[in-house]
């Protein structure tokens, strides 16, 4: 079942975040590294960060475990709930970002010119009233990770990314300056709106009203704040390193924006993804045990999770450190990019591959405390970190690259703080082989290039990644026998209800 369903996943997420990459390409050539290219990237992004720092990632948290012990009508009667309580806080933050604008702006984007704060502020606007339905989508698209639908679920990104594509082709060709805002804001809402109507027709028959339905007891409160905090904080870091950035100038937002997109891409398609697929396995397998010691099916599952993320995340830290010119190149060396900007890119991109590391497993760890009901650490271990950045950019530290590394060292922390947060029982769960495999065919690879001449063609140096990451993956795979016998262990067949 793993199989068939992180192939079909795999495939959607992957056209989803081609089709991202390919909306932020689009945006380097109409925009370049301008002032209006800070605009555009803060609006466009500013929504669904907002729905994650509040509601995506803590709704899994939180509502995967509840429901793992709930039948179709409980679940459905808990989504009713939650869905009326996110969209009333939605339009209340709506209005107050509304109001706030301005000083939102100088927050958010302090390297902007004065002349361009009134259009950022515009943009605000636009991303406030997108904002309720980005929420709702956030909650819809976690009944869909529980019902294990994950074509719904990563289809709804590629009705928004077609949609925004659509508004940016249409922004370069029929306006200019300033008035490509309004028409990105539009597009911004219309995205918004067929996503939802997506993922409102994927959900299950019962979902349909509330009304009539045996109400099941909502986590507590503790809970909720425990969740928000664990999810909002690892996306707060990359979002503030990227404002802190923004100081160094006008474009500089839209270049670390872009440098951080080559490091999510592999994030999201093969670190998150693998902790997606097995959250509700783990979920259901360590249900009941508390701190206490899990199963043979729940250690399977974890140990797998664990050799999987972290051997993904190490190939695609090879294909980054191989290939990150040459990316760069291919995604946003047209237009109005510059070749100065576009070594920046490849520079800081290949500084941030290291962070993927420690991030894989901090993934999977977050799965395991997360179905344990133990946030805690977790939240210590990005507050921690929160305040270090800080601590950066209050020393006055604001190069991309060396904001890069300093994520690096505090992904780092995060992950030591987590993994140890599992329990007496983390040091079985790691892989040990697996991940001294993959980590040491890094390193040979790391050596290899700094020696070898780097290629000069977009074509070679693609093909050098995947070689690359295609040798570390193998390491991993020659390893250890778990990772061949992964498409059993990580998703059990759901009870009958």
């Amino acid at each position: 079942m793993l199989l068939k369903a992180g192939a079909l996943s795999l495939a959607l997420l992957l056209a989803s975040r081609l089709l991202g990459l390919l909306r932020e390409s689009a945006l380097a050539a109409t925009f370049g590294t301008s002032g209006l290219a800070d605009v555009a990237v803060l609006m466009l992004t500013l929504p669904d960060w907002l729905a994650g720092v509040l509601a995506s990632g803590a709704l899994g948290y939180v509502l995967m475990p509840a429901w793992a012990s709930q039948g179709p009508a409980q679940v459905a009667s808990t989504q009713w709930r939650v869905g009326r309580a996110l969209l009333l806080a939605g339009s209340g933050l709506a209005l107050m970002l509304v109001f706030v604008r301005e000083p939102a702006v100088a927050w958010l984007a302090p390297g902007l010119p004065l002349g361009m704060r009134g259009v950022a502020a515009q943009g605000l606007v636009w991303s406030a009233a997108a904002l309720p339905a980005a929420l709702l989508a956030a909650l819809w698209g976690t009944r869909l990770q529980h019902e294990r639908d994950f074509i719904g679920m990563y289809s709804g990104s590629l009705v928004v990314n077609v949609s925004l594509l659509v508004a940016i082709a249409g922004a370069s060709l029929a306006v200019a300056g300033t008035a490509a805002v309004p028409w990105l804001g539009v597009g911004l809402l219309v995205a918004g709106g067929l996503r939802l109507a997506w993922l409102r027709w994927r959900q299950p028959p019962e979902t349909a009203t509330g009304v009539g339905r045996p109400e099941a007891r909502l986590p507590a409160t503790a809970v909720w704040v425990w969740a928000v905090l664990s999810a909002s904080l690892p996306l707060a870091l990359p979002f503030l390193a990227r404002s802190m950035a923004s100081q160094a100038g006008e474009g500089a937002l839209a270049t670390f924006n872009y440098a951080w997109k080559l490091v999510e891409l592999p994030l999201l398609l093969a670190i998150q993804l693998v902790a997606t697929l097995a959250f509700p396995a783990i979920a259901r397998a360590l249900m009941g045990t508390g701190s206490g010691v899990a199963s043979a099916t729940a250690s399977k599952s974890i140990r797998v999770a664990f050799a999987l993320a972290f051997s993904l995340a190490c190939a695609s830290a090879a294909g980054l450190l191989a290939g990150a010119p040459a990316l760069a190149r291919l995604l946003f060396g047209w237009g109005r990019m510059d070749p100065q900007a576009l070594e920046t890119v490849a520079h800081w991109g290949r500084t941030g591959a290291w962070g993927l590391l420690p991030q894989a497993l901090t993934a999977v760890a977050l799965t395991v405390l997360a179905a344990q009901g133990r946030m805690r650490a977790a939240v210590l271990g990005y507050g921690l970190a929160l305040a270090g950045l800080m601590a950066a950019g209050a020393a006055g530290i604001k190069d991309g690259g060396t904001l890069m590394m300093i994520l690096n060292i505090l992904f780092a922390g995060v992950a030591a703080i987590s993994v140890a947060a599992t329990g007496r029982e983390a040091r079985r769960w790691l892989p040990w082989r697996v991940m001294l495999s993959a980590l040491a065919a890094l390193l040979l690879v790391a050596v290899a290039l700094w020696l070898l001449p780097s290629p000069r063609g977009v074509l070679q140096g693609v093909a050098l990644a995947a070689s690359c990451a295609a040798l570390v993956l193998g390491s991993a795979w020659l390893a250890a026998g778990e990772l061949r016998g992964s498409s059993r262990p990580m998703i059990p067949a759901a009870p009958h209800d």
